[in-house]
């Protein structure tokens, strides 16, 4: 049975194509992944699908009564609730099916004995939702997920106007995962959790029955839990039944088909060209001449796909700094109430060290109250001589109008406008994108912009905060050999140990300073 049908889809922003004919269908308990390279269009189409977005072209059909669930990159939540309230709120119906029984049961004492016997079959089928919802055991199944995803470390009590926006995206997923409805729509679900809470979600996704579409660059996670693939590419999109490393194979293969082709095209057209030019003006081969045109003319002229311009990261390196980068004493962090235990911590010139540990014990407010941007609850951070920092956030709030070549040179005033261009290319981004404004790119293009400027500061210090959140396998396959490659200092969060463990020389587990259950 077909869920979701698309048909011959077409759709741009201004003169960039996004997508050209596509079409798609989604069956029943199929587990989807949607990839591609930044900019592909996978959140467009997750919106066209969703009807946030009107296609210029083409047909987008669900099945009638089919409940969708979406969780996307940009999806706020109601303030003044609490994390609790909002995860209930996946049960709305269920509490508006117990609202309109015992609106019955008020009225029953009004009625004629026919129209009882009525309402007492709307009341017992009521009833019978309810059972098979497992109504009576909601706060038991909000706890079950709230725990799986780390939300029970918050608190279920906490309001969700004082969380941070990976806090918030917990919620959302562990709202859609209550809710359960026939189809999931998942961009990036695994940014912003740690790694103990995404094996959870890696065993939640092989064990689920109904089906979902799944965007993510967490290659590992991805491969264990889809049985298909829809890769996006050039303004279409292919489907390669079975797992991504399956997919990786047929994808070179038939890449390497279609360049033996062409190749062999093209050497034939060469030749049919040659001979028209040597023989149409001779009367005695002027026919065969015309018989070749005529055939180049028929020609189907198999073209290959532009190549998408590759990153190149290369960070620039200031002068050394002292031994010392840092080192507290007795430091506590926090805002109202602490995060962890005093801290007697130290780090050295050339160390690169990752952060983990589940989320909420305060990753991010340990790095932004060594950089004196959050002061402590208390002891002292010392910072070593000649530090260059350079600071890469993991959420960035405000909706950014500049495009990217003036939020490159609002930086960098001394570049010329070729200079920026270039330094923009070197990070994977097209004209298109270097002229477009920061908010239209998707969450990888963004990255890369904030990255493009990270690298063109002088630095022997980087604080990086989730870095690759939302970037594709190819940008975080170069970030990776870059980061190997820096001659300085690395302090960096991470929830991928493929990508951390083959840049850095220590771990430091924040679950052993947590003043929180872990």
């Amino acid at each position: 049975m077909s869920l979701l049908t698309v048909k011959n889809l077409s759709h741009g922003f201004g003169d960039r194509a996004i997508f050209d004919d596509v079409s798609f269908r989604l069956l029943k308990g199929e587990h989807i992944g949607l990839i591609g390279a930044n900019g592909e269009g996978k959140s467009s189409f997750m919106n066209i699908i969703t009807g946030k977005i009107e296609p210029d072209k083409g047909t987008v059909h669900w099945a009638k009564r089919v409940r969708v669930g979406y969780l996307d990159q940009h999806t706020v939540l109601e303030k003044e609730m609490t994390i609790k309230d909002a995860l209930k709120g996946a049960f709305q119906y269920l509490f508006d099916l117990e609202a309109e029984m015992n609106q019955l049961y008020e009225s029953m004492g009004n009625v004629s004995e026919d129209e009882l016997n009525t309402m007492l079959e709307e009341v017992g089928t009521i009833q019978d939702l309810l059972d098979q919802n497992d109504f009576y055991i909601i706060d038991a199944k909000v706890e079950e997920v709230a725990r799986g995803l780390g939300l029970t470390d918050i608190g279920l009590d906490k309001q969700v106007d004082d969380l941070s926006g990976g806090q918030r995206t917990k919620i959302l997923l562990a709202k859609l995962l209550l809710e359960k409805p026939e189809i999931l729509l998942l961009d990036e679900p695994t940014n912003y959790l740690d790694e103990e809470h995404i094996e959870w979600l890696r065993r939640y996704f092989q064990e689920y029955e109904n089906a979902f579409i799944l965007i993510s660059h967490d290659i590992p996670f991805l491969d264990s839990v889809t049985n298909l693939i829809y890769h996006m590419e050039n303004q279409k999109l292919e489907r390669y039944p079975g797992s991504y490393d399956q997919f990786l194979q047929i994808h070179q293969a038939k890449k390497e088909q279609l360049q033996a082709a062409y190749k062999k095209q093209q050497q034939e057209i060469s030749e049919l060209k040659d001979f028209v030019a040597r023989n149409k003006a001779r009367v005695a081969t002027r026919n065969m001449a015309m018989s070749r045109q005529k055939k180049l003319d028929k020609m189907e002229m198999i073209e290959l796909a532009q190549e998408k311009p590759k990153p190149e990261f290369h960070f620039l390196t200031a002068r050394t700094p002292g031994k010392l980068i840092f080192q507290t004493e007795d430091l506590v962090i926090g805002y109202e109430e602490p995060l962890t235990r005093p801290l007697t911590i130290k780090m050295e010139r050339n160390q690169k060290i990752a952060l983990v540990g589940a989320n909420g014990l305060g990753k991010t407010t340990l790095l932004r109250s060594l950089l004196g941007e959050v002061p402590p609850l208390a002891g002292v951070v010392e910072e070593g001589d000649f530090l260059h920092i350079g600071y890469f956030e993991q959420e960035i709030k405000e909706s950014n109008t500049n495009t990217c070549i003036e939020e490159v040179w609002q930086e960098f005033p001394g570049l010329n406008q070729r200079e920026v261009r270039s330094a923009l290319a070197k990070c994977g981004l097209t004209t298109k994108h270097i002229e477009s404004q920061v908010r239209v790119l998707s969450g990888g293009e963004q990255a890369k912009v904030r990255l493009c400027k990270l690298m063109n500061k002088e630095t022997n210090v980087l604080v990086l905060d989730e870095p690759t959140n939302h970037l594709d396998v190819d940008a975080k396959e170069e970030l990776k050999r870059a980061l190997q490659a820096y001659k300085g200092t690395i302090l960096l969060i991470s929830h991928e140990p493929d990508f951390y463990r083959d840049v850095v020389t220590e771990v430091w587990n924040c679950e052993d300073w947590t003043t929180k259950i872990v």
